[in-house]
């Protein structure tokens, strides 16, 4: 999305992938984001978060995972999102090789409150539901 901030990270900053994927990973109860993926490793800097997603995928199917549905929120003052939450929805339900009617993304501001509303960082939620198939 073009502006003139983004987020700093280790890899490309993804906040709203970095917390689908620490979702997924707790809920089949397999830590989180930096135990698979640590900042500390130079095999990570600047990797495109989809990557790790579709890794995350396969650490939790490899277990007998899949998932339910995606509840996912972003809360950021600018760029307006909801006009791209489709396009991240197709995106993101292709990554994960789900349908798009188990994925939902939301976004939200925080009303010029806090260090998202003075643009100064981003905020992710994400819940998921994940069921045990036969394995």
């Amino acid at each position: 999305m073009p502006h003139t901030k983004g987020a700093v990270g280790h890899s490309d900053a993804d906040v709203l992938i970095h917390v689908i994927c620490d979702a997924l990973l707790g809920a089949a109860n397999m830590r989180d984001i930096g135990y698979h993926f640590a900042d500390t490793d130079p095999q990570f800097k600047g990797i495109d978060s989809k990557i790790l997603l579709k890794d995350v995928m396969a650490l939790i199917r490899d277990k007998g995972y899949e998932i339910g549905n995606i509840d996912s929120t972003i809360c950021l003052q600018q760029p307006k999102i909801n006009p791209h939450i489709p396009d991240m929805k197709q995106c993101l339900a292709g990554v994960m090789g789900i349908d798009l009617d188990d994925l939902s993304i939301k976004a939200t501001t925080t009303e010029k409150l806090g260090f998202v509303g003075t643009q100064e960082g981003v905020a992710a939620f994400a819940t998921v539901l994940i069921t045990k198939e036969n394995v």
